[in-house]
């Protein structure tokens, strides 16, 4: 049993990106789900669709993005809260990451959105992920 679904599929979308593979699979929870939509709002990744093979077991096949050059859009993705040890700002502190170019997921009682949106709803939050 796998306790950090949200580590777990970053580190799916990392490797996958690393060795050029055009989708990779990931454990499906509704968190996890949602990471995948700002990703995608963002457009860090193509696109993500929920598969359902199995009527107790859900996938998000992911389908990664690359520019021109066959490189990456993601230079990289990063885990920020752990079960361990858990992270939270405030919106002010959410206001910019790597002077705009960089994105950090953040779970707040408005749902996972990205650091931009968390900042103009003035609402903090859990750190899930940084992204750029």
């Amino acid at each position: 049993m796998m306790n950090d679904l949200i580590a777990d599929a970053l580190t799916r979308i990392r490797n996958a990106s690393m060795r050029k593979l055009e989708t990779t699979t990931l454990v499906h929870s509704n968190t996890v789900e949602a990471v995948c939509n700002v990703l995608k709002s963002k457009e860090y990744i193509e696109d993500y669709k929920v598969v359902d093979t199995d009527p107790k077991k859900k996938t998000i096949a992911v389908t990664l993005k690359y520019d021109e050059n066959e490189n990456s859009v993601i230079n990289e993705i990063k885990r920020i809260s752990k079960p361990g040890r858990r992270i939270y700002g405030n919106a002010a502190e959410l206001k910019n990451f790597k002077n705009g170019y960089g994105t950090i997921v953040v779970s707040t009682n408005k749902g996972v959105i990205s650091n931009e949106e968390a900042y103009k709803l003035n609402v903090g939050g859990e750190l899930l992920c940084s992204v750029w």
